[in-house]
């Protein structure tokens, strides 16, 4: 049975999500566990999700919540039965920017993380929601991925109903400051551990450090 689902999202590009999901897959391995590493593109790949992708790509661009749902309950029955231990997945559930960028407001978003929280048991998930000021980490975003990178989150944003108010980066931020506040109230009412760190003077290792330690107790493993 899959005991423990880690769910690494972050309050905005550039928090170190991929990097901490690598090194956390890495460890859980070295404890034993069998571990299944979803990284985040692979959304558009993995058979479980097949309906997510054919419905982002049928022109609307958006994906209704009842396909997430039921793509997330048919990922968690095909990692049970294929015997997976943990589950660490980088920028999946609970798909809150996503659904905001559809234009879902906070009570629909409620509804769906009740439903989702249906839809893993009886796996138990553990959130670790990766936080930094958002000015501060979109301009990490754009010192790596480069000056074409800014173009495209301001256009994606600017371009789906629920973010058209971002035009630039400083609006980007002031959107991502409003989700973080959103999304830390909406979790707040699951039953799920919820791990906040603050990355703002953690470098990656000292993230990943930080994170082994706290999902220590939760997770039977022994800290490296």
């Amino acid at each position: 049975m899959t005991r423990h689902l880690i769910a690494v999202v972050g309050n905005s590009p550039g928090v170190g999500k991929s990097t901490l999901c690598r090194s956390l897959a890495a460890w859980l391995k070295d404890t034993g566990a069998t571990v299944d590493h979803f990284p985040e593109a692979d959304i558009l790949t993995r058979p479980a999700f097949r309906p997510v992708a054919e419905e982002f790509a049928d022109g609307n661009h958006s994906v209704r919540p009842e396909t997430l749902i039921e793509s997330t309950r048919a990922y968690l029955a095909e990692s049970r039965a294929a015997g997976i231990d943990v589950l660490v997945t980088d920028a999946l559930l609970p798909f809150i920017p996503s659904l905001v960028a559809w234009g879902h407001d906070e009570p629909s978003l409620a509804r769906v993380l009740h439903e989702l929280t249906t839809a893993v048991e009886p796996t138990q998930v553990t959130v670790v929601y990766l936080h930094d000021d958002p000015s501060a980490a979109l301009q990490r975003a754009l010192t790596r991925e480069g000056p074409d990178w800014a173009n495209w989150y301001v256009t994606t944003l600017a371009a789906s109903p629920g973010t058209r108010s971002v035009h630039d980066l400083a609006s980007a931020a002031a959107h991502l400051h409003h989700e973080a506040a959103l999304t830390q109230r909406l979790l707040a009412t699951t039953p799920w551990n919820v791990l906040t760190v603050d990355v703002a003077h953690l470098d990656a290792s000292q993230t990943a450090t930080h994170v082994r330690h706290r999902l220590t107790g939760l997770i039977d493993c022994p800290p490296r």
